[in-house]
């Protein structure tokens, strides 16, 4: 299984990016999926998570109202649109498959390397 993220960037504050995270190896449309981020001395923190039909969706409190989880299933792609961003949204932000919505992150069986965010202020 191959998860890989894009879109990453330096951005500044009041900006906005839209991630893109690729799933190859396992059958897309079977599983959850989960967008992540860890900064700098801060543990792994979870974004927001989709469901395997794109029906349910959350999302951290400090990003409610900014960003937007969606799936293309037809493309095997994940996306996190994200707005009005933060200089406290600077993190790598990782893609998670395979795991469950209401759960812990160590639910996800498959990750990706990694997109870096960065907003400057």
């Amino acid at each position: 299984v191959q998860v890989v993220e894009s879109g990453g960037g330096l951005v500044q504050a009041g900006e906005s990016l839209r991630l893109s995270c690729t799933v190859s190896g396992l059958t897309f449309t079977d599983v959850n999926m989960g967008w992540f981020r860890q900064a700098p001395g801060k543990e792994r923190e979870g974004v927001s998570c989709i469901t395997w039909t794109g029906r349910s969706t959350n999302y951290a409190d400090s990003v409610k109202g900014r960003f937007t989880i969606s799936r293309d299933n037809a493309k095997n792609t994940l996306y996190l649109q994200m707005n009005n961003l933060k200089p406290e949204d600077t993190a790598m932000y990782y893609c998670a498959a395979g795991g469950s919505c209401s759960g812990s992150p160590n639910t996800f069986a498959y990750w990706g390397q990694g997109t870096q965010v960065t907003v400057s202020s």
